[in-house]
């Protein structure tokens, strides 16, 4: 038999909010203690309660304000709507147990404001249904923190620039499958990080018109409630409506309703995980370079910042370790985007909760991740000499490609990997430099003189393409 404590459970659903701490801190972004380190006050200010609310309220004025421009509701109501339509003089106490009790925050938020709005109110939220406002709002809320994260990618470019440009000639090892591999310079690494950077600037772009759009179709999506196709011809009201909104608000006006159609959503988050893959990848090689065994760079100092509580030597790479934290979520977040595409018939049941998680903490996750990068590049320590240093640790072997090519042409190119190849185990069994190992090989002295050996084994000389990969990276500033 079905369970008919109805007023029990009443009183216990009752009990559970009277009794609920205001202000308890389960999430890392909302803790006292790790805020300030997973997330920043700007960004959170953006995706605050009293921000979506106050999207809320904008949105259903703006509704309310082009409905009354089509004849739709009367002028007069339109008006007072607009004026007395105030977030500020919303209980949110109320609003949160309403939002238990309906699943959603849209019918307190409407009785709250219809009586607000006195007579007025009568006409407020006319012909939309909750999954309009609550697009609308978030819409709203994703116009602004691009807008926070366009500026912070730009600010992280220019300091990128900065460092390519200033270091677009300090050699150093370069790295594959965490082995020394080819010399390459230091401002060709940031170039590279630069150049994925500036892609996603673009990217960022691209995304705007897909995801900054306009939201207003009723209970199916199909906004019946306002009637089919007018009888002078003119389009039905419900695209009116949606016109009116898209242009009050400096939205997209899209074709058709997009309640289940989520690419939009799944993009942008994808995106910020993107984003801020390509600065965890930053960030986990400029925490290898920050050890002790390559310490070729350095994270800015702060006193005390990267402390050990027992060992008094430790300066520990925070600012990659956050980063490198912070990508990791994003991915996470990104995964659930993408299980919210599956929105069954014409309103989900369920799937559209998981972006309520996945957009506002993945734009606080992007827009630390991004402070963070700022503060790191800003006074990064890099020494030249360590990695000047670290450019002899194999003894000349970096540079056996290139002694390799040189004598290719005349032995042919297996046969001189094959010569080299031996000189490099020799080089490595004997720990002798490459080129003393060369310089007593017939083979290559029949092909090179001593000078022409100096020359090959030099890793300044092995450079390729760095410094112009670098100018050609620098020189696309108009994006």
């Amino acid at each position: 038999m079905a369970p008919t404590s109805t007023s029990t459970d009443s009183v216990t659903m009752a009990t559970a909010r009277s009794s609920l701490p205001c202000g308890g801190n389960v999430s890392a972004l909302d803790s006292r203690l790790f805020r300030t380190m997973l997330g920043n006050d700007e960004m959170r200010a953006i995706f605050s309660d009293e921000a979506f609310v106050a999207a809320l309220v904008e949105w259903e004025v703006t509704l309310a304000r082009v409905q009354g421009k089509l004849d739709i509701i009367p002028t007069w109501a339109a008006r007072g709507i607009a004026e007395q339509a105030d977030a500020s003089k919303l209980d949110m106490n109320a609003l949160r147990e309403k939002h238990d009790i309906v699943g959603y925050p849209i019918v307190g938020l409407v009785e709250q404001l219809s009586k607000l709005c006195g007579e007025s109110g009568r006409y407020l939220h006319w012909g939309t249904t909750t999954q309009d406002v609550m697009e609308g709002a978030t819409v709203l809320q994703v116009k602004r923190g691009l807008d926070v994260l366009d500026r912070q990618l730009d600010e992280v470019r220019r300091l990128l620039v900065g460092l390519a440009t200033k270091h677009r000639d300090t050699i150093m090892i370069g790295r594959t499958h965490l082995q020394q591999a080819l010399p390459v310079t230091f401002g060709y690494k940031c170039a590279v990080y630069l150049s994925a950077l500036d892609r996603h600037k673009e990217r960022l772009a691209q995304l705007r018109p897909r995801v900054l759009m306009a939201q207003f179709g009723g209970g199916s999506g199909s906004a019946a409630s306002l009637g089919g196709r007018c009888a002078d011809g003119a389009p039905p009201l419900g695209l009116q409506v949606l016109a009116g909104l898209a242009d009050d608000m400096g939205l997209e006006e899209p074709p058709i309703c997009w309640h289940v159609a989520r690419d939009g959503i799944a993009e942008l988050v994808s995106l910020l995980a993107n984003i801020g893959g390509s600065l965890g990848k930053m960030a986990l090689d400029f925490s290898i370079m920050c050890s002790d065994e390559f310490a070729e760079l350095r994270e800015p100092f702060v006193p005390h910042r990267g402390a050990s509580s027992t060992m008094p030597h430790k300066r520990n790479p925070i600012a990659c370790e956050v980063i490198l934290a912070l990508c990791k979520l994003l991915r996470n977040h990104a995964s659930l985007a993408t299980d919210a595409l599956l929105s069954d018939f014409e309103r989900a049941t369920g799937p559209w909760h998981l972006e309520w998680v996945a957009v506002p903490e993945s734009f606080v996750y992007l827009s630390q991740s991004l402070a963070q990068a700022a503060f790191l590049l800003s006074g990064l320590e890099v020494d030249e000499e360590a990695m000047k240093r670290n450019l002899d640790l194999s003894n000349g072997l970096i540079t056996a490609e290139h002694v390799m090519t040189a004598i290719a042409p005349t032995t042919g190119r297996v046969p001189a990997h094959d010569i080299i190849y031996e000189a490099a185990k020799r080089s490595r069994e004997t720990r002798t430099s490459l080129y003393d190992i060369l310089s007593h090989d017939a083979k290559v002295a029949k092909i090179l003189n001593d000078e022409q050996l100096r020359y090959y084994t030099d890793p300044r000389n092995y450079l390729g393409a760095c410094p112009d990969m670098v100018d050609r990276v620098i020189g696309s500033r108009s994006r």
